[in-house]
C-alpha cells in the first residue's frame, strides 16, 4: 500500500515521551507524533534518519507522524496503525497462505472479551477471527514479539483459543515492518507470559503467522512468510 501523503525526511534527536519525538527537519527543530507506543529503543537513536508522513488535520498539535526509521542500512516502519492496513490489503489479493478461501473482510469485530482486528469469513460460512501485530524488534535478521511486556497481547492469544474451543478459525498474524528477516520467535526475555500464551495457542490450535514486509519510504506491502520458531 502507498501511503499517499507527503513523506518528508529528516533526523531523529529525541524522544521525551511514548508520543512524541523531536526531529531536526531541514534548518528546523520540531516535535512531532510517534503512533507507536513500544520502546523502539533499538531504533530512535539522536541522529538516525527517520521519515515523516504530513498529516494535515487542523485538530492536531503536531502537523507529522514519525512512520519509518533507518537501523543502518535497514528501512523499518514503525506506525502502529499500518500492519492492519497491510494485512486488509494482502487478504483482499489472498497474499496470507492459509486465508485464501475466506472472501469476506470485516475489521474491528468483538469476542468474548476481546476485539480482534479481523472477523473473514468464506462463502460457505466459514468464520474466522483473525489478530495483527506489528513487529519492528529486530536483530541479525531475528524478528522478535512484544518489544514491552504486553497484557493485551496475551489475553488476545487466550480468548483465540476459546474462539477456536467454540468452533470458529482462529489465527495470530505478526507482520514484521521491515523485509530482512528470516526468522520469528516471541521476545521471552521482555516478555515471559506472551511467549507461553503464544506455544498455549498454537498447541491448542490457533494458527500463527509471521511474515517481513518490503518497506520503502512511501509504502509498504506483505512479502514472504519467515521461520517461525517457538
Amino acid at each position: 500500500m502507498r501511503y499517499n501523503k507527503n513523506i518528508f525526511k529528516a533526523e531523529f534527536i529525541n524522544r521525551p515521551n511514548r508520543f512524541h519525538a523531536n526531529v531536526k527537519l531541514g534548518e528546523e527543530e520540531i516535535k512531532v507524533h510517534v503512533p507507536n507506543t513500544g520502546r523502539c529503543k533499538e531504533l530512535l537513536i539522536p541522529g538516525c534518519t527517520v521519515f515523516l508522513r504530513e498529516e494535515n488535520n487542523p485538530t492536531r498539535k503536531t502537523p507529522y507522524d514519525l512512520m519509518a526509521v533507518y537501523k543502518g542500512e535497514k528501512l523499518i516502519s514503525i506506525d502502529s496503525h499500518i500492519p492492519n492496513k497491510v494485512v486488509d490489503e494482502a487478504l483482499k489479493n489472498k497474499k496470507i497462505k492459509g486465508l485464501e478461501k475466506y472472501t469476506n473482510i470485516l475489521r474491528e469485530k468483538t469476542f468474548g472479551k476481546s476485539r480482534f482486528d479481523f472477523k473473514i469469513s468464506s462463502d460457505s460460512g466459514e468464520e474466522y477471527f483473525l489478530e495483527v501485530k506489528g513487529v519492528t524488534l529486530e536483530e541479525n535478521g531475528y524478528a522478535r514479539f512484544p518489544d514491552a511486556p504486553t497484557e493485551r497481547g496475551a489475553r488476545h492469544l487466550l480468548e483465540l483459543v476459546e474462539a477456536k474451543k467454540q468452533g470458529y478459525g482462529a489465527g495470530a498474524i505478526f507482520l514484521i515492518q521491515l523485509k530482512e528477516v528470516s526468522k520469528f520467535s516471541p521476545n521471552d526475555a521482555g516478555d515471559k507470559e506472551f511467549g507461553e500464551a503464544l506455544r498455549y495457542a498454537k498447541a491448542n490450535g490457533v494458527d500463527i503467522f509471521a511474515y517481513n514486509c518490503i518497506v520503502t519510504e512511501e509504502s509498504i506491502e506483505i512479502n514472504e512468510p519467515v521461520e517461525i520458531i517457538l
